[in-house]
């Protein structure tokens, strides 16, 4: 059961909703019972002190209740719409944070292939803050082969890109730059990442019916094994 009351409403996502504590820290309050506050926290905790840039985390003794520093600055998506952040620029910083984030050794698993995966890398879940991007929503991580990583953000973008809005070309310009640079992205992530995405439960059907186009976009700007 929740045990910290929330305060002033923040912000909202697909599965959990944002709260106000205090001028420090806010409140994540996952909806419907969903998801591991205390594994997630822990996952953070691991990477950060590993230098990798995310919110501080404290206990909040609930399984749906994530209290963590309360950042400032837009998300990666508001900066750019805002003209703050180019484009291409975001791109990249994308495929830097998932570089330095499978840098960070695993936090149960062996093996030299197996690293943190954060699994949800995307524009709306990096804060630019005065001090530099921060990662937040790591309700998706597990340990595995960062390919599926680099898919799981291809994706995203990707989906994005075809669906044929005002967000399309951003997100084009996004993709193109993320995959500029050498990466571990292999044909059989990407189709497991496909599969997780279309099985996302908050996915709807029209979004679902974008993942083929999706998938073809991707392979036409990366070459994958």
């Amino acid at each position: 059961m929740p045990t910290t009351p929330p305060g002033e409403p923040l912000g909202s996502g697909r599965r959990a909703d944002v709260y106000a504590i205090d001028e420090e820290w806010v409140l994540r309050r996952d909806r419907d019972g969903w998801g591991d506050a205390a594994a997630e926290a822990a996952v953070m905790a691991h990477v950060r002190a590993h230098g990798y840039p995310v919110p501080r985390v404290r206990p909040s003794g609930s399984r749906t209740d994530l209290v963590m520093e309360r950042l400032s600055g837009p998300t990666m998506l508001q900066a750019c719409l805002a003209g703050t952040l180019e484009m291409a620029e975001a791109g990249s910083i994308l495929a830097r944070l998932l570089r330095d984030l499978h840098a960070v050794p695993a936090l149960r698993a062996t093996g030299p292939a197996v690293r943190i995966l954060h699994l949800d890398l995307h524009p709306e879940n990096v804060i630019i803050t005065p001090d530099g991007p921060r990662v937040i929503d790591w309700s998706d991580a597990e340990e595995g082969d960062p390919g599926l990583d680099w898919a799981a953000t291809a994706v995203v973008l990707a989906q994005a890109a075809v669906a044929g809005d005002s967000l399309s070309a951003p997100a084009d310009t996004m993709l193109s730059a993320l995959l500029e640079s050498p990466s571990p992205l292999t044909r059989t992530a990407l189709t497991e990442a496909l599969r997780r995405r279309g099985a996302n439960p908050t996915m709807g059907r029209t979004e679902v019916e974008l993942l083929d186009a999706a998938a073809e976009l991707i392979l036409s700007r990366v070459q994958t094994g």
